[in-house]
């Protein structure tokens, strides 16, 4: 397994090493769905998989080192710790419900209606209305996204914002591709 380089989280080295099938010193997004599970056993979704290394991708070449992958590992494990505090019935999985009490404690002023919707938009067709833990995290990081999309428009802290089409395009494109 060699050395584990500073700054590398030790466990995600050993994830690293058994993620990189092709032994290139990197993880695409191939590697990292085969290597996530949801609890159910269903592998993560694609969109969550690419908007995670997106995100650890500062080459922008569509794959990650292993400091990379030592941040999108712990990314994962504090955002599987949030999942495990608000999934109160051990399902699982998150339901609307739950994932109301989720988005209130983290500062999220949304209708019930809202979250509803929201957690019937997201889940596996099929899936009964609940989110796994790899939509949880995509819905959570996309509301972080573009609420600070919208806190940089609404200067005055009012809740509302005048903007018009093209801006608001912009915003949701530099967020969500």
């Amino acid at each position: 397994m060699g050395n584990i380089p500073p700054g590398v989280n030790p466990e995600a080295y050993q994830w690293f090493c058994t993620v990189d099938s092709d032994r290139s010193g990197y993880i695409n997004a191939k590697e990292l769905k085969q290597a996530l599970m949801n609890s159910n056993n269903s592998a993560f979704n694609d969109e969550t998989c690419m908007m995670m290394l997106n995100m650890f991708d500062k080459t922008k070449t569509g794959r990650v080192d292993v400091f990379g992958f030592s941040a999108l590992w712990m990314f994962l494990q504090q955002w599987r710790a949030v999942f495990q505090q608000f999934d109160r019935d051990r399902s699982g999985s998150i339901n609307s419900n739950e994932m109301h009490q989720a988005l209130s404690q983290m500062g999220y002023n949304l209708s019930p209606q809202f979250i509803q919707e929201l957690v019937n938009r997201y889940s596996m067709r099929g899936g009964n209305g609940v989110l796994q833990l790899d939509r949880f995290i995509q819905v959570c990081t996309q509301l972080q996204s573009m609420t600070q999309a919208f806190r940089e428009k609404d200067t005055a802290m009012t809740g509302n914002v005048r903007m018009n089409y093209e801006d608001f395009l912009s915003g949701a494109i530099t967020r969500l591709m």
